[in-house]
């Protein structure tokens, strides 16, 4: 039978140790747990009156009988034992002592934690000092580091400027040569580029294959070109020396770059390690090791006369680039008029071809920008969906506890009916949310289609930008031999 109303009596029976003036060790900090009980904390779910206080409170105290103390003597020689109080109270200390055991133990207990709230601050000021001088120093070996990586950067930026322009310059003068033997051995080249043209706007798809001006000129260029029977006379064997020159410095700069990437890499993997990095490992000695061969000056002026070196030959390229238009500009007066005629009208028609492509991507980009929106929005429809079905699962449940109720308790309440309405209108608000959803998932297939339509034009104008663009206007550039060096593109 369970008491209720009766004193909670105390989980925790046993003496209470007297306080240690230090910290036990952890040993016997262990030993002591073992006698102790553990704390259980109830569990919110459970009564008001939770089953250990049932517990507590069932057990009468009561006490042992006499003949238990006194061992061996029979219960009619044992000498009665007369209360001075009534009802068997026995007082084993008084409250002053109960006081002044209650201040011992708040003043022990001040003190302790006083001693260690100064150990912390202590530690926390040891700590704090390591880690500033740790952090100072690695910050000054990370600040060098960046210092030679910007050093790097610098002259990776010039070598990589100096290489482009002296690539730049020997490609320049690879087509000199390359149309100089073309226009020595046959004057057929200009035709195959024009006719090459002409073939490849053949691999225009869809609207855009249409019979147009550019395709009109090609074919009177063609007509030109084959009445074209002129030779051209070159100095092929100072262009092909100066080339190896080219080539030369090209080889330097390139190995001087390749060099300046790889302790670029390595100095800004260094610069960005970090306490929290990967791979760091110990390597004992590595700083008695000094496998250095040149200083920062030296280092310098290496790149600097590469550099140098390479300027030299790109002005040498040059002005051998000038000497030979000199030769062939009296080659190039039919086929550059009809030249820039063909130019013009390719000009013109990617003019047309790139406005129509940047209108395309215009509707593009505004299509996706509404799928963006329309599956934003389906995402958000769908976890309201979720989080009002967890609420219709919540109302629910509370409607079939509620019906476990016993005999007169199953009443309709408040609490009943508006569980009921919210039920009801959850339902309502989710076939809203159901149709919401459906509407947004046909208005999104409808998007979807636009946007195939509009990709799909869009890489047919690409097709015809890069068939005009890139190709056919790639091979012009170079095509007749005397377009560029009359200087009319």
């Amino acid at each position: 039978m369970e008491l209720y109303g009766y004193p909670l009596k105390a989980k925790f029976t046993y003496p209470k140790p007297p306080p240690s003036k230090i910290l036990p060790a952890t040993s016997s900090m262990a030993a002591s747990y073992k006698n102790r009980i553990p704390y259980q904390p109830e569990s919110i779910s459970l009564p008001w009156m939770p089953n250990a206080y049932y517990k507590a409170a069932a057990l009468n105290p009561t006490l042992a009988p006499l003949s238990e103390s006194f061992p061996g003597l029979p219960p009619t020689k044992i000498i009665p034992f007369i209360s001075e109080r009534p009802d068997g109270v026995f007082t084993r200390h008084t409250l002053d002592d109960w006081h002044r055991s209650n201040m011992t133990n708040y003043k022990e207990s001040e003190t302790t934690r006083h001693n260690a709230e100064r150990l912390r601050a202590d530690l926390n000021r040891t700590i704090k000092d390591v880690y500033q001088q740790a952090k100072r120093t690695q910050g000054e070996s990370t600040k060098n580091l960046g210092e030679r990586v910007n050093d790097i950067e610098y002259w990776k930026s010039e070598l990589c400027l100096e290489l482009d322009a002296m690539i730049r310059e020997t490609n320049s003068l690879t087509d000199m040569q390359k149309r100089l033997e073309r226009a020595l051995a046959d004057t057929e080249g200009p035709f195959q580029v024009a006719h090459k043209c002409l073939l490849n706007r053949e691999k225009r798809m869809g609207i855009d294959l249409v019979h147009d001006d550019v395709e009109k000129q090609l074919i009177t260029e063609i007509k030109i070109i084959r009445s074209v029977r002129e030779r051209l006379q070159q100095c092929l064997s100072t262009v092909n020396a100066q080339l190896m020159c080219n080539k030369e410095a090209r080889q330097e700069l390139e190995k001087d770059l390749a060099d300046k990437q790889m302790g670029h890499h390595i100095d800004n993997k260094c610069y960005q390690l970090k306490n929290t990095s990967r791979g760091i490992h110990y390597y004992r000695g590595v700083e008695r090791i000094d496998a250095t061969i040149s200083v920062p000056e030296t280092w310098a002026r290496f790149t600097d006369n590469n550099i140098f070196r390479s300027q030299s030959q790109r002005a040498t390229s040059a002005k051998l680039r000038a000497s030979t238009e000199s030769v062939l500009m009296g080659t190039a007066d039919e086929m550059w008029r009809q030249f820039s005629k063909v130019n013009d009208a390719f000009t013109s028609r990617i003019t047309e071809t790139a406005n129509a492509k940047s209108k395309i991507q215009t509707h593009l980009a505004k299509t996706r920008q509404e799928i963006f929106q329309i599956e934003t929005k389906i995402q958000v429809i769908q976890k309201t969906i979720k989080d009002k079905e967890v609420q219709l699962k919540v109302a629910q449940t509370r409607l079939d506890e509620r019906t476990r109720r016993p005999n007169v308790e199953l009443c309709r309440d408040t609490a009943q009916i508006r569980l009921v309405q919210e039920v009801n209108e959850i339902n309502e608000t989710l076939r809203n949310l159901h149709q919401c959803l459906r509407a947004s998932e046909d208005m999104l297939q409808m998007l979807v289609r636009s946007k195939a339509v509009l990709e799909h034009d869009l890489v047919i104008k690409n097709n015809s930008l890069f068939i005009d663009q890139e190709r056919c206007m790639g091979m012009r550039k170079t095509y007749p031999s005397t377009v560029q060096i009359l200087g009319y593109v």
